[in-house]
């Protein structure tokens, strides 16, 4: 159990600080219907991370032989972080560019709660960069022959610390609107700023260890 955790955290923080979902978190934060489109943003982004790691769990847990990793999910790890690279590089030939704006974003005044819900689902399980850190999450978790008890801790600790970032901002501001405005609008500064470069370093290691990891298992 301890070395899938291990396995988990650096896949977790990957999807911790991908800046749009955060971006997006803070701009509704100081919208009309602030309490309201942020919880539901919140959910949904929580469930798309559940239910992405989970399928992936289910998945890879029927490639799973004897309690020891199959050359089938050693080959998905690989092909995982072979993706990962791909979507690394791509980051850092993108880092210090100009991004124009998504439309949603600029439209995010209008959201209601369940259409926020949606986005948050949508930028968790549908976003490639997300979709693949929850699926290597998930075949860590489904190949390590865990019991069902164990694997739902380990979903449970991954989505935990994947969806903190958005997490702590919204339930900080639901108790602590005024002081959190300052700090949230800086946030929301140094990511546009920074995160680029930051992702792409990440993205690029876990993609490193994945592929180790896969041909490891082989």
């Amino acid at each position: 159990m301890n070395g899938v955790i291990g396995d988990l955290l650096p896949l977790a923080l990957g999807v911790a600080i991908s800046p749009i979902p955060i971006i997006a978190a803070v701009l509704m934060l100081f919208s009309p219907r602030a309490a309201g489109t942020s919880s539901g943003f919140l959910v949904g982004w929580i469930a798309g991370i559940v239910v992405v790691t989970a399928i992936f769990t289910a998945l890879s847990g029927s490639l799973e032989s004897a309690g020891e990793p199959s050359a089938a999910a050693s080959w998905t790890k690989i092909v995982l972080g072979v993706l990962l690279l791909l979507v690394g590089v791509r980051n850092w030939r993108g880092r210090g560019g100009e991004h124009a704006t998504p439309k949603w974003m600029t439209a995010i005044d209008s959201f209601t709660p369940v259409k926020s819900l949606g986005l948050g689902f949508l930028l968790s399980a549908v976003n490639p960069k997300n979709l693949l850190m929850g699926a290597a999450a998930g075949v860590a978790i489904g190949s390590a022959g865990l019991s069902l008890g164990d694997e739902i801790i380990a979903i449970v600790i991954f989505t935990g610390i994947a969806a903190s970032t958005v997490a702590i901002p919204v339930i900080a501001y639901l108790f602590a609107a005024d002081k959190m405005r300052g700090p949230l609008d800086r946030r929301k500064a140094w990511l546009q700023e920074n995160n680029a470069t930051v992702m792409a370093v990440l993205i690029l290691v876990i993609g490193v260890v994945l592929i180790g990891k896969g041909v490891g298992g082989l």
